[in-house]
């Protein structure tokens, strides 16, 4: 893995296949370490932009839009990818990506637990939990104490990615994300790309839940991890990966 001011990136720059990876709050490019590692070892060039306000980016506007506008570059020059995957408030800034996606190379999306509808009182409580989450930094071990599925890798990301947010980043997304709606952002989507919803379970702290995603929109498709929770690609790379169309050698 390669670190720069405002991305991650894995694997062969001139490698066939490319990858955008587009993490949630309070998190950050090298938080998607487990996923990127895989796909560069299945011949993807990986890139992973650290969001406005994450990483110690500063910005003024949080909102979604804005989020997804500041990584226009990443499109610069007819640049394309085969696969595109956001989680949680990633989600919604992949759906927002979406009208610059080719119309001509197919493109898969894979949305992990999107925060695509919060009411106002859901909201508010998770404005207070990440708020208390950056107030009270918990280190890799106390992560891992709370997940046993995750690795000690991924539990020293998340703490990371934590520390590199402040609390005014937090304030300022939810302040600008009022009401917080996007299910809206499920339309004209191009014949070329394919979006694949993995919800969480429930019970295990899901923030997208299926009456949330669309029932009438061409390649659109979801389905909820029944035991799996909202850090979807910390406990269970496989099933990301069974959705990707991966080449293998014919035998």
């Amino acid at each position: 893995m390669s670190t720069s001011i405002s991305a991650s990136q894995w694997g062969s720059p001139t490698a066939s296949r490319r990858a955008l990876l587009i993490h949630g709050l309070t998190m950050s490019s090298q938080s998607w370490e487990g996923v990127a590692q895989l796909l560069a070892t299945e011949g993807f060039f990986v890139v992973a932009p650290n969001l406005l306000g994450h990483a110690w980016r500063r910005g003024t506007d949080y909102r979604v839009s804005t989020l997804a506008e500041d990584l226009r570059p990443y499109f610069v020059m007819d640049t394309s990818y085969d696969v595109i995957i956001g989680h949680s408030l990633g989600g919604a800034v992949t759906l927002s990506l979406l009208p610059l996606l080719s119309n001509t190379k197919e493109t898969t999306v894979i949305l992990l637990d999107p925060a695509l509808e919060l009411t106002k009182e859901i909201a508010d409580k998770y404005e207070n939990w990440f708020l208390k989450e950056i107030a009270n930094l918990r280190t890799a071990d106390d992560h891992m104490a709370e997940n046993p599925a995750w690795s000690r890798g991924d539990s020293m990301l998340r703490a990371l990615g934590i520390s590199m947010c402040d609390d005014t980043v937090v304030k300022r997304i939810f302040e600008h994300n009022r009401p917080w709606s996007f299910r809206g952002l499920f339309k004209n989507i191009s014949s070329q790309v394919n979006i694949t919803v993995l919800a969480s379970d429930p019970a295990f702290g899901a923030i997208c839940h299926l009456e949330h995603v669309p029932c009438d929109v061409a390649r659109l498709h979801a389905k909820v991890l029944i035991g799996i929770g909202h850090w979807i690609q910390y406990e269970s790379l496989n099933i990301i990966m069974n959705e990707i169309p991966l080449r293998r050698a014919k035998l």
